[in-house]
């Protein structure tokens, strides 16, 4: 079965490849010829990812997915959430999302945290939700280069590393992303 996964996001794309059975043709927007941005305007990561699944399908009639992933901390009444891609406002891009956070919690001890992750499936106009989600907490600075997004500040509970330490396997087994889709490879098999 091919799938349109809603993404330009190519470390997405890839992460998404090594969980989803391998039956699956999984490929980009880009590959459907979509250069195009999808204007993200949910207030909820829920109604983000229905945005972009029902874009694909409305536009080119393609089975696909989408989703949406949000940071919330308890701290901070559970921001970034919805705005985590674009915490940083004009400037935001990994780094500057980063320094947003940690100066934002620079004053708080409490630094609970979690990742939530839902996918929007629309198969032949049926919309079907997956949700994934990991608790942990936000380190105090960046540790570790691997991941994406906030994987350097965020420890899931039970671990003592971040997820930027974790082999790309380790983390598809715990994260809020390999959960739901987890959800997702067992749905469409």
């Amino acid at each position: 079965m091919k799938l349109v996964f809603a993404t330009h996001n190519m470390n997405k794309l890839a992460e998404i490849k090594a969980i989803l059975p391998p039956h699956l043709e999984i490929v980009s927007l880009s590959d459907i010829g979509c250069d195009e941005p999808i204007e993200e305007w949910g207030d909820t990561i829920a109604q983000n990812a229905v945005i972009k699944a029902q874009y694909v399908w409305d536009r080119y009639h393609l089975n696909c997915f989408s989703d949406d992933t949000g940071l919330e901390v308890k701290a901070l009444n559970n921001a970034p959430g919805v705005y985590s891609a674009r915490y940083a406002g004009e400037d935001n891009n990994t780094q500057n999302n980063i320094a947003k956070l940690l100066h934002e919690l620079k004053d708080k001890d409490q630094r609970t945290a979690r990742f939530k992750t839902v996918i929007a499936l629309i198969i032949n106009g049926e919309l079907t939700q997956f949700e994934g989600i990991v608790n942990g907490e936000i380190t105090e600075e960046p540790v570790g280069g691997g991941g994406f997004g906030y994987d350097p500040v965020f420890i899931a509970d039970g671990f003592d590393r971040t997820f930027a330490l974790l082999s790309p396997s380790e983390k598809n087994n715990i994260s809020h992303r390999g959960i739901a889709f987890q959800k997702l490879a067992i749905f469409l098999k």
